[in-house]
C-alpha cells in the first residue's frame, strides 16, 4: 500500500472522531491536506527528483500522531489496536514487504463535457436509484449509471446546487 492508504486510514478516523462529537484541530487537517497535495505532485515529478516523499511522511506522522493519542483517551483499546493493525498494514510498502498496490483515485470522469460540473451519488434504501434519476431530471441534468452502482449526475452549476437541495430534502422525509 502507499501513502493514500495511510492517508485515507486516518480520515477514517477523523471520521470516527466526528462521529463521536469529538473535535479535530485545524492543523491536523491541513497536515492531512498538504500530505494529499503532495502527494499529487509526487505522483507528477519523477523518480528521485525532490523530497515530496519525506515531507508527505512527515506531515501523516503528525497526523497519526495526534489521533492515535487522542484516540486512546476516547475510544476502546480494540478500536485503537485494529487502527494500529491498519496504519502498520499500509507502511508495509515502504518497508520493502510486497503489497499489491490500491488504485489511486482518479478526479477525471469520462463522458462528462468540460463546461460541466458533475456528482457522484450513491443510491440509498430511503433514495432509491429511480428517485434520484427523477430528481435529476427536475433539475435538468444528465444522470449516467456505473457499474459500481453510483450514480453520475452531471450539468449546470446551480442545477447540481438545486439536485443536492432536493435530495436533502427528500433524504429527511
Amino acid at each position: 500500500m502507499t501513502h493514500l492508504a495511510t492517508s485515507k486510514i486516518l480520515e477514517d478516523i477523523i471520521i470516527e472522531f466526528r462521529k463521536q462529537g469529538l473535535s479535530v484541530p485545524p492543523k491536523v487537517l491541513t497536515d492531512l491536506k498538504s500530505a494529499r497535495i503532495l502527494m499529487t505532485v509526487e505522483a507528477t515529478q519523477q523518480k528521485g527528483a525532490g523530497d515530496a516523499s519525506m515531507k508527505i511522511d512527515e506531515y501523516l506522522s503528525s497526523v497519526e500522531a495526534y489521533l492515535i493519542t487522542e484516540a486512546q483517551k476516547k475510544f476502546p483499546p480494540e478500536k485503537v489496536d485494529e487502527w494500529l493493525r491498519r496504519l502498520e498494514a499500509a507502511s508495509y510498502d515502504t518497508c520493502g514487504v510486497c503489497v499489491p498496490r490500491e488504485k489511486e483515485e482518479s478526479k477525471f470522469i469520462t463522458g462528462v463535457p468540460r463546461d460541466q460540473k458533475w456528482i457522484r451519488v450513491e443510491p440509498l434504501d430511503s433514495l432509491p436509484a429511480e428517485k434520484l434519476k427523477q430528481l435529476a431530471a427536475e433539475t435538468n441534468l444528465s444522470v449516467r449509471e456505473e457499474k459500481d452502482g453510483h450514480l453520475t449526475v452531471h450539468g449546470n452549476e446551480e442545477d447540481i446546487k438545486r439536485f443536492v437541495k432536493k435530495m436533502a430534502e427528500q433524504a429527511a422525509k
